[in-house]
């Protein structure tokens, strides 16, 4: 089967999850096409990475002509279609955060995609993130495109959400990454769409944990946070609770691997509170660099105010690290505080600094006994490969099911 995935950003360092995926798949026999609106940002430090690049087709890329001459070609093509799209993204328009303008830019560039689509053979399309990349791929479906389907992670589809009930209705099913996030999409869509939202979870390669000796949990001090320096990580708070272990004269050692917009903030607070010989960011580091940080670490702790799920996380814990971490979305259903981490209120700074303290004031053996426990969960949970398996089986079930009837929800215009 020819599969296309369309992501709004890719390679990006943030997106190692969708290239597992991508990957898991092409084991299991499909063949993937990778399209991406923009490239990348910033320095790819993993050849996983780089390899994808040159893999990967860029709407926003290359000669602008092309993106212009697209819609004049599906008019051409299919008018009825082609004004189908152009009705539903003025209707999209309605209501978003972003002006028409932003819309009729989503339908040009899904007739590009269109013509990339038709030429690979795609059977069917994939989308990672709810937002403008869902919104195009049901613009191509509705130019004749395959039929579609999206993963949402949150949080950003949640706050922002643009649509979704209308993205859901003519998809031929919606992924979300816990059973919080698919209780988001219940909340934002019809009653009658419900039976398309399915859980199939962000996952791990063993290679990641099984290729490498796993250390037991270090004696020294040490924590990592891990993630994109932005507000919705809380590492500005997790400054202030560091800020107050020092005042406690409580040694530790902190690195924040990772880079970001946040990061002249972070550093200037890290300055304000004397804390330089304590607190190390790292900048943009490989995968093979981040495994390195959390086994020197003796746990990894993720203050964050809004997620989905983070991969990260997942990544702590198949190296055998308690995580510390908040409340928020799908966190609680893979961290057990107790068993595999710590679980604190977002946005407390009392009960941050607390986790902290309580988790460097543990025996380096408990530590130890939390990490396997924690690897146990996440190896039941997040194998890639029995995930993506699960994926496979819905794309395999759309495509036996439009033998019979048509797949994908709503259904384009007929063509002209």
């Amino acid at each position: 089967m020819k599969i296309a995935y369309f992501i709004n950003q890719y390679p990006q360092v943030s997106h190692s999850f969708i290239r597992r995926e991508i990957l898991a798949l092409e084991r299991q026999g499909f063949e993937v096409m990778r399209v991406a609106l923009r490239g990348w940002v910033g320095p790819l430090p993993d050849e996983e990475d780089q390899r994808e690049r040159r893999k990967t087709r860029h709407v926003l890329r290359g000669v602008p002509l092309g993106l212009a001459l697209a819609p004049v070609s599906a008019l051409v093509r299919s008018p009825g279609r082609f004004f189908a799209a152009l009705r539903l993204a003025m209707r999209m328009s309605r209501g978003s955060v972003r002006p028409l303008h932003y819309h009729l830019i989503y339908l040009a560039e899904a007739c590009r995609l269109v013509q990339w689509l038709i030429g690979f053979g795609a059977e069917r399309l994939h989308a990672h993130f709810g937002t403008n990349s869902a919104e195009i791929a049901m613009l191509a479906r509705i130019l004749g495109g395959p039929p579609y389907s999206f993963t949402v992670h949150g949080p950003e589809e949640f706050t922002r959400p643009m649509g979704l009930d209308e993205k859901v209705a003519r998809a031929a099913f919606v992924v979300a990454i816990s059973d919080f996030g698919r209780s988001q999409l219940y909340m934002r869509s019809r009653y009658t769409d419900w039976p398309k939202l399915k859980v199939v979870h962000c996952g791990l390669e063993r290679t990641f944990y099984e290729d490498v000796e796993l250390p037991p949990v270090p004696s020294a001090p040490r924590l990592v946070c891990i993630g994109r320096l932005c507000a919705q990580k809380g590492q500005l708070l997790l400054i202030e609770a560091a800020a107050r272990l020092a005042a406690r004269n409580i040694a530790f050692d902190l690195v924040l691997a990772g880079d970001g917009a946040m990061r002249g903030e972070l550093e200037a607070l890290i300055r304000h509170h004397g804390l330089e010989q304590r607190v190390r960011i790292t900048g943009w580091i490989s995968s093979a660099d981040v495994r390195r940080e959390i086994l020197a670490s003796r746990a990894m702790v993720l203050p964050s105010f809004a997620e989905g799920l983070p991969v990260v996380i997942m990544e702590a814990m198949a190296l055998q690290r308690p995580v510390l971490s908040t409340y928020v979305a799908g966190i609680p259903e893979l961290v057990r505080p107790g068993e595999t981490g710590w679980l604190f209120p977002a946005g407390s700074v009392d009960e941050l600094a607390q986790a902290m303290e309580d988790c460097l004031a543990t025996p380096a053996h408990a530590l130890q006994k939390m990490g396997e426990a924690a690897q146990k969960r996440v190896i039941a949970r997040h194998s890639i490969d029995a995930e993506a398996a699960k994926l496979g089986k819905l794309f395999h079930a759309c495509i036996e099911a439009r033998a019979e009837a048509p797949c994908g929800g709503r259904q384009p215009a007929r063509q002209s």
